[in-house]
């Protein structure tokens, strides 16, 4: 089944370079997204209509909603605390300051309220990245971080099953969705398999997510799509057009957590394919798509 392109919706009036990492805040209704490249966390209130950015000086891969109100970040040199209404931002832990060549890419949180951040190199280097979870140490004071996931090229889409027992992850060069078993109460993962291949004609794999029927939305970079796979059975049940050829993630948000956002990126782009996509770099939104969501999973920070 394909959803056509005349359903997609345009959110608010903000076009990146190379938008990631949509993140609907229940509690705020307010849906934030960033521009890697540009350094910028935005927000958007559907509400009220009312759009902000955050600068915030340098790269950002990931982030997280936390328990403390604040903002876990996975900037160019670290994993900082951001103020959401100021930007200010404090380091809490540099897992590879040794490493000045990568940076951090996609990051969630998992049900118990770690966070999970992968890297790879800024000229993508083959298995030069990594993926590393931070959570609270028994003390409850600091944080620490743990490298969990080695020799990954561009760490990418991340998501948890309902129960907590299945860790899904995307390297994007595979073209694969792998999974692992996964320890809620100790983070640790085990058992990979292959769950999904992608055919390269379709794009590249980049951010997903999950929804409430256990099926995984996966966004096509260089696709133009968002596709919905049982990954039971690793078969393609439901594709949705864009009006965008690198689609990168894509969360689910609103009242009932019905409505699928999706981000998109215009970098790479020469000026004939910017002509033939105005929209690039554009945050969709799919409102009422038909499947739902889960609440966005906070740090316990």
């Amino acid at each position: 089944m394909k959803t056509p392109l005349e359903n997609i919706e345009v959110v608010g009036s903000i076009s990146s370079l190379l938008g990631e990492g949509p993140v609907w805040d229940a509690k705020e209704k307010i849906i934030y997204w960033i521009d890697i490249l540009n350094g910028h966390l935005y927000s958007y209130q559907p509400e009220n209509k009312i759009q902000k950015t955050i600068a915030l000086d340098q790269l950002i891969g990931s982030y997280a909603l936390s328990s403390n109100g604040k903002i876990i970040a996975a900037l160019k040199d670290g994993i900082y605390w951001v103020h959401k209404q100021t930007g200010y931002k404090e380091l809490i832990i540099q897992p590879e300051m040794n490493l000045p060549n990568n940076r951090f890419n996609d990051g969630k949180c998992d049900p118990a309220g770690r966070f999970w951040a992968g890297t790879m190199s800024l000229t993508e280097d083959k298995e030069a990245g990594s993926v590393y979870v931070m959570e609270k140490n028994k003390d409850n004071q600091n944080i620490s971080s743990k490298k969990v996931i080695s020799n990954v090229t561009i760490s990418n889409g991340m998501a948890w099953s309902k129960d907590g027992g299945t860790f899904y992850y995307i390297d994007t060069p595979t073209s694969e969705v792998v999974a692992y078993d996964y320890d809620l109460n100790t983070g640790h993962i085990k058992n990979k398999r292959v769950v999904i291949s992608i055919p390269i004609a379709e794009g590249f794999p980049d951010g997903m997510t999950i929804d409430t029927e256990g099926m995984l939305w996966v966004a096509h970079w260089g696709g133009w799509q968002v596709t919905r796979w049982n990954p039971l059975t690793g078969k393609q049940l439901h594709s949705i057009s864009l009006p965008a050829a690198k689609i990168t993630s894509c969360t689910f948000g609103g009242a009932l957590l019905t409505d699928l956002y999706i981000t998109s990126a215009k970098v790479g782009l020469s000026s004939q394919e910017l002509l033939e996509q105005p929209l690039a770099g554009s945050l969709f939104v799919l409102p009422n798509c038909g499947y739902q969501g889960y609440a966005t999973d906070e740090f316990l920070g």
